[in-house]
C-alpha cells in the first residue's frame, strides 16, 4: 500500500470512476465545492466531525463532545478533483537544473510580457483585445493533459483509472504547469496540444501546498504563454478561461471577470489565497489559464463551486505565486525550506475508513515514518495518533498543516501523540520537507 509523504492528503477519497474528469466534492452547510478538474469520483457523504481531545498539561487529554463544523470565508471546504484518494501518496521527486548555460547564454523558462512581441499590434501596446483576439493569442499555449494511474479498491483489488485536466506552456523548449491534483499519483501523463500532436510527458516536481505541478515534454518552438502579473489586478477586470472542460472539450473559451481578489479557500486541508472568478470552468479546465484583458497569463485554474445552487464560483492561483513555484520545482524538484515531521499520515474521519485500519478513534495518524528524519529520532512511531502541537488540538489534516505551517525548518516543537490507550509528548526537531527518492 502507498502512503502520501509530507503532503498530509487524506487516504479515503477515492471512488472508482468511469469518467475520467468527474470530481470528488465535500459538501459543506450550504455550497458543495471541489476542484475544476483533474482525476476522480464523487464522494456526497456528508463531513463529519471527529472527536476532540482537550489538553491540558496537568491531565493530559480528555475527550470533548463532537462539536459542529464551522462555516467561514476560510474554512470553505474544497476537495480535489481528480484522484486523491492515493493523490500525493506517491511523492514524486527528482528535478532537473533550471537554468542551462550554453557560454553567456541562459535558457529562457517562460515569456515575460515585456519581452513578448505580439502580432497583435493592440497587446504590443499594452491596451486591450478582443475576446476573440485574446483566445487566438493564447490558445495555443494551452494543453490537454491526461494520466493514467494504478489504483486499489476497498478490497485492495488493483485497477488502472485515467484522468485529464489541462496545462499551460511557460517556455518553448516543453515546460508546462498543471495543478498538482491533476497528476498526483499518475504513473503516465500524455500532454496534447492544439494542433493535435501528442507526447508522453515527464514530471519535474510537483507542491501540494500551492497545488503547482512542472511537466517537460520534448519538443521545440511551442508557444509559451504570455506572463501578466497577479499583483495589479482589480474586481471588475477582464478574465477569460482557456481549458479543457469534462477531459473532452479541449480549447474551450469562457469568459467573465474578476470576482474577488486574495480569497483564502481550503483545499484538502491545504489554505491557499486564490483568485475568484466568475468565468464557466469544470471538471478538466484545471491547470488551465485565465488571461487578463491583454492575452496576459494571470492564474492558473484550480477549483470551483460544484453546489446545485451556486453558479459562477471559479477560483485559480495567482500567476505571481505560480511563477515563484515554476523556478522552484524546475531548479530543485520541489519547493524547498518548507518544515516538515518526517512522516506520511492520514485522516481517518468516517466510520468506514476507520473499520479498515482497525482503529478505535477519529483523528489523525502515523502511517510511516521515514527512517533518519525528524519524528524517528524523536521516537514516534507508525500506527500513533497525532493529537497536539505544542498543547495546540490537532483532530484534522488541517489543524496539522496550519500548525506545521507556523514554524520553520529547525524549530523544535512538542507533539503530543495517543499510543494504544496512552497518552505521550516527543520533542521534534523540524526538517525540511523534500520529495520522496
Amino acid at each position: 500500500m502507498n502512503h502520501e509523504h509530507e503532503n498530509f492528503d487524506n487516504h479515503d477519497r477515492e471512488n472508482r470512476t468511469d469518467n475520467p474528469s468527474d470530481s470528488i466534492e465535500k459538501r459543506t452547510a450550504d455550497n458543495r465545492f471541489s476542484h475544476a478538474g483533474g482525476q476522480g469520483g464523487y464522494q456526497n457523504d456528508p463531513y463529519q466531525e471527529p472527536p476532540v481531545y482537550h489538553y491540558d498539561p496537568s491531565r493530559g487529554f480528555t475527550l470533548e463532545p463532537p462539536r459542529k463544523k464551522k462555516s467561514g470565508r476560510g474554512k470553505a471546504a474544497l476537495l480535489l478533483a481528480g484522484c486523491m484518494a492515493f493523490s500525493a501518496l506517491f511523492g514524486f521527486g527528482g528535478g532537473v537544473a533550471a537554468m542551462k548555460l550554453m557560454g553567456q547564454n541562459q535558457t529562457v523558462l517562460y515569456r515575460p510580457a515585456e519581452n513578448t512581441v505580439s502580432d497583435s499590434g493592440a497587446a504590443a501596446q499594452g491596451t486591450a483585445l478582443s475576446t476573440s483576439e485574446i483566445a487566438a493569442l493564447a490558445a495555443n499555449s494551452v494543453v490537454e493533459i491526461t494520466t493514467e494511474s494504478t489504483r486499489s479498491d476497498f478490497w485492495l483489488q488493483q485497477y488502472v483509472q485515467e484522468g485529464a485536466g489541462s496545462g499551460v506552456i511557460f517556455s518553448s523548449d516543453g515546460y508546462i504547469v498543471t495543478n498538482n491534483h491533476v497528476i498526483s499519483g499518475a504513473n503516465k501523463i500524455t500532454v496534447r496540444l492544439k494542433n493535435g500532436e501528442s507526447y508522453d510527458a515527464k514530471l519535474i516536481g510537483t507542491d501540494a501546498k500551492t497545488d503547482v505541478a512542472v511537466v517537460k515534454i520534448e519538443a521545440e518552438n511551442l508557444q509559451p504563454a504570455v506572463l501578466g502579473s497577479s499583483a495589479d489586478l482589480q474586481v471588475g477586470e477582464f478574465a477569460l478561461a482557456i481549458g479543457n472542460p469534462l477531459g473532452s472539450l479541449g480549447g474551450t473559451v469562457t469568459d467573465g471577470i474578476i470576482s474577488a481578489l486574495n480569497r483564502d479557500i481550503i483545499i484538502d486541508g491545504e489554505t491557499m489565497n486564490l483568485l475568484q472568478t466568475n468565468a464557466a470552468v469544470n471538471p478538466g479546465n484545471s491547470g488551465g489559464g485565465l488571461f487578463n484583458e491583454r492575452g496576459e497569463l494571470i492564474g492558473i485554474i484550480n477549483a470551483k463551486s460544484s453546489g446545485s445552487n451556486v453558479e459562477g464560483l471559479g477560483f485559480a492561483i495567482p500567476i505571481d505565486t505560480v511563477k515563484t513555484v515554476f523556478e522552484q520545482l524546475v531548479t530543485n524538484g520541489y519547493v524547498s525550506g518548507r518544515a516538515a515531521l518526517g512522516v506520511s499520515v492520514i485522516e481517518i474521519s468516517d466510520a468506514q475508513t476507520a473499520m479498515q485500519h482497525r482503529v478505535q478513534r477519529y483523528g489523525v495518524y502515523v502511517v510511516a515514518v521515514t527512517p533518519g528524519e525528524a519524528a524517528e529520532r524523536a521516537g514516534i512511531e507508525a500506527g500513533d495518533c497525532i493529537a497536539s502541537i505544542d498543547g495546540t488540538v490537532v483532530s484534522s489534516l488541517s489543524d496539522l498543516k496550519a500548525e506545521l505551517s507556523n514554524h520553520s525548518v529547525g524549530d523544535t516543537i512538542k507533539v503530543g501523540v495517543i499510543r494504544g490507550n496512552k497518552m505521550a509528548d516527543f520533542d521534534v526537531t523540524l526538517t525540511e520537507q523534500k520529495p520522496a527518492e
